[in-house]
């Protein structure tokens, strides 16, 4: 079993910066693919960005530009720097780990953007 715990969201206004950060309660290994994922109210989960354990990335095009995801292998953290926040981008931003056939996530962090 393993736990995610988010951390890092917040309120900002339009065209700030968030760091949103995934801590893991297991070690994390290279075959592991991580992401992160938002909802919001209303809408269907979506991906944001994701990252395999050669580092190989994707990103939503909504985000194509402002986002960066990063993972840091030593200390088996995931991180999502948000930069150029518009408001279309509130939501409950949640973590994500796959192992072979398992998903794990965690309880999310509420990001809003607002004046």
């Amino acid at each position: 079993q393993v736990q995610l715990v988010e951390s890092g969201g917040g309120l900002v206004q339009p065209g700030g910066s968030l760091t949103l950060s995934c801590a893991t309660s297991r070690i994390i290994f290279s075959i592991d693919v991580m992401g992160w994922y938002r909802q919001a109210p209303g809408k269907q989960r979506e991906l944001v960005a994701g990252i395999t354990g050669g580092g190989r990335t994707n990103y939503a095009d909504s985000v194509k530009g402002r986002f960066t995801i990063s993972r840091d292998l030593a200390k088996d953290t995931v991180t999502l720097r948000m930069n150029s926040l518009k408001p279309e981008d509130t939501a409950n931003y949640y973590c994500n780990l796959v192992r072979g056939s398992l998903s794990y996530w965690g309880q999310g962090t509420q990001v809003t953007v607002s004046s």
